[in-house]
């Protein structure tokens, strides 16, 4: 069965947490791969972050900032420091340890004895120093792709579940639509698709659809009658346009919790107001589509009611 993106972004991200945790890769392959999953995940800056690791630090904003994040300069102020891969860091590095192992305080006596040591010593030093800062550079790269890896995982984690848990919703809502009024399904995913355009009469199409769906739910859930219900001491009306009272008696009949009811109620006189408010005002895109969710997780917890 082909995985979707975002199963493949979680598995992606996954493995190069287990990658650093483990050890199991050196720094190219793990620069490569972490590529991979910034591209995936639509991560620009860090693609480009990535990118100056693999081919080395330039005088750009961005570059400038990451040379800082991950302490490459030798001297900031005369834009001295570390601009090279981090591969080439990790070779320096490599070639640092092998000069430090073969540096040996001389067995030396006489007047220079104390002049030579501390040559010598003077020069471990810096080499070791010069190791540490290399070393620092890798590890904070390192742990950079980690925490970038860890973020991904979990928020495409979260967002995943989300979806299987609004997917279900939308399954029973859509369920019950196709029941009592079918064709307004199929004016859904046209409408889906165009609200990310922005386009005035597709968000206005898109509020008329959730206010049909809102009507269709009520239709099946609680049909309209001539009779009335009494709430909280006020007598509703259940005639065929009384959408809202309809719903409202059907939470009131299936809930025997006053504060779900009463959290139940506030959220479906917001949202019917919002969508039957914004088919003749203008409403940005991104709260048409947040009112198209809210849509279909209300309904869907009214759904569980009756579970």
């Amino acid at each position: 069965m082909e995985i979707s993106k975002s199963e493949h972004i979680i598995s992606l991200a996954k493995e190069i947490i287990d990658d650093i945790e483990l050890s199991r890769l050196g720094p190219q392959s793990l620069l490569l791969k972490a590529t991979r999953l910034a591209r995936y995940a639509d991560d620009e800056e860090t693609r480009q972050w990535l990118r100056f690791e693999m081919q080395g630090y330039k005088n750009t904003e961005l570059s400038l900032k990451y040379m800082t994040k991950t302490g490459r300069w030798t001297d900031k102020e005369k834009n001295e420091g570390y601009w090279s891969p981090l591969p080439q860091i990790q070779a320096s590095a490599e070639a640092q340890k092998q000069k430090l192992s073969l540096i040996r305080i001389p067995d030396t006596s006489g007047d220079q004895a104390v002049s030579v040591i501390n040559r010598v010593t003077n020069q471990m030093n810096a080499v070791t120093r010069n190791i540490s800062q290399l070393e620092g550079i890798i590890s904070r790269v390192i742990s950079f792709i980690h925490d970038f890896a860890t973020n991904v995982y979990y928020q495409k984690t979260f967002d995943f579940v989300a979806e299987g848990i609004f997917d279900s919703y939308k399954k029973d809502v859509d369920n019950l639509i196709a029941k009592n009024s079918g064709d307004i399904l199929g004016q859904i995913p046209s409408v889906v698709g165009r609200l990310s355009d922005g386009d005035k009469e597709s968000i206005s199409q898109a509020l008329t659809t959730c206010r049909r769906i809102i009507d269709s739910f009520a239709n099946h859930i609680f049909p309209a009658t001539e009779e009335t219900i009494e709430i909280g001491g006020n007598t509703l009306s259940l005639k065929q346009d009384k959408t809202q009272n309809r719903i409202n008696a059907f939470i009131h009949l299936h809930s025997k919790s006053e504060s779900q009811k009463k959290k139940l109620r506030q959220n479906l006189s917001n949202l019917y107001e919002r969508v039957s408010a914004g088919v003749h005002s203008d409403v940005e895109s991104a709260e048409a589509r947040s009112l198209f969710f809210n849509t279909y997780l209300l309904l869907g917890e009214i759904l569980t009611l009756k579970k």
